[in-house]
């Protein structure tokens, strides 16, 4: 017999340390999104079920939450990924002709967690710039995700780069339905050779030989050079080359301590991605705290394509890496109704200081704070002291 209070599988409250720890790292975040001058929108966390899945494929549907609204009869989702509403909010609230940069912070939901011991709810910190279609714009993005995983304080960080034009030069003159080109990608990402031979028995010899070559073209710097001997000279095969190597130059300058890797394979948000995309892990955790890229298309659906770029996060991931930050220092006070010790606190506290109250009968003091000094009376006045 199940408890009533039992949450769900993959569902948990967040309790008072990890709660603090989350919401510093969020205000970290935003605060250096707003630096590089991006604005803070907050989508609703459901919406019309054919809107909030617009243009995003199968693979979010599976992901979506879905529920009756008792108001219209209509169909409503809970968000999975607040990608596509920033999308339909720069294409129809905003309505900008030139480049508008959006940040966000909020839960979305999942009906299944990515993995084994991962949560149905995620906190989505995320950043996307609308209205450029040049490398300057996937830069910045680059830069942004960078900064906020430094910001946070994760160890040492490794930047994987891909681009999903490489894989739609191979394909292109090649005829595949939506579960042929699902198989294809899923023998790319899971490097299985046999598969993707088989599925490629049929194809025309450079791409055949060009999606084989993909499943080496993985490690450092010098698989560049490898895809452009191995890789048929396309023209959007040389133009996602290029960009990552203009990525990689500018990025290694501005963070020698960044490992930077390459996997032509990884197609992973392929319904997204139409441009260079990159994963960044940090030592400590098997998957990728960071993803992002360019996905021109996102806006497509909404009747505005706007170039795109951007990349999202989640905090709960993330704070498992970040190393414990001390206790915030506060001012123990004993409680009374004497004027002059009401007032000592009020001032305090409008200084910014934290003053936790000792109430009548309890010498608790709450378990995230480090009362390090106390408010005591002396010569009639109310002064703080060292503990």
């Amino acid at each position: 017999m199940s408890s009533a209070w039992l949450l769900p599988e993959h569902i948990a409250d967040v309790l008072p340390s990890q709660a603090r720890r989350i919401e510093e790292l969020r205000r970290e975040l935003l605060d250096g999104a707003r630096a590089y001058g991006f604005e803070l929108v907050m989508p609703p966390l459901l919406e019309h079920l054919d809107s909030l899945l617009s243009g995003t494929g199968s693979a979010l549907d599976l992901k979506t939450f879905k529920l009756v609204d008792q108001l219209s009869g209509r169909t409503l989702g809970v968000r999975a990924d607040t990608t596509p509403q920033v999308a339909r909010i720069d294409a129809h609230l905003l309505n900008r002709v030139g480049v508008t940069r959006l940040c966000y912070c909020g839960p979305v939901l999942h009906t299944r967690p990515d993995g084994l011991h991962g949560t149905r709810e995620p906190l989505q910190f995320g950043a996307e710039i609308y209205g450029h279609a040049g490398l300057e714009a996937d830069l910045e993005v680059h830069e942004l995700a960078l900064d906020a995983l430094k910001r946070s304080g994760v160890g040492q960080l490794t930047l994987d780069m891909g681009d999903a034009r490489i894989v739609r030069g191979l394909l292109q003159g090649v005829s595949l339905d939506t579960a042929a080109r699902d198989a294809l990608y899923a023998a790319l990402a899971a490097k299985d050779q046999p598969a993707l031979a088989a599925l490629t028995a049929s194809f025309p010899v450079a791409s055949r030989d060009g999606l084989l070559a993909l499943l080496r073209l993985y490690g450092g710097e010098e698989v560049l050079a490898a895809a452009r001997q191995q890789l048929p000279a396309q023209p959007l095969i040389v133009a996602a080359l290029d960009d990552l190597q203009w990525l990689t130059q500018h990025l290694r300058a501005a963070y020698p301590g960044v490992r930077i890797g390459f996997d032509l394979a990884d197609l992973s948000g392929y319904a997204y991605y139409s441009g260079a995309r990159f994963a960044i892990y940090a030592d400590g955790s098997s998957d990728a705290v960071v993803r992002g890229g360019r996905y021109d298309e996102v806006g497509a659906i909404f009747g505005r394509n706007r170039p795109a770029v951007g990349f999202s996060t989640d905090l709960k991931q993330l704070v498992a890496l970040v190393e414990q930050q001390p206790l915030r220092p506060a001012i123990r006070a004993p409680w009374g109704e004497d004027p002059g010790l009401r007032s000592a606190i009020r001032q305090l506290r409008e200084q910014g200081q934290s003053v936790v109250c000792v109430l009548p009968g309890h010498e608790h003091e709450g378990q995230e704070f480090d009362c390090d000094r106390e408010l005591v009376a002396s010569n009639g006045q109310w002064v703080v002291r060292s503990i």
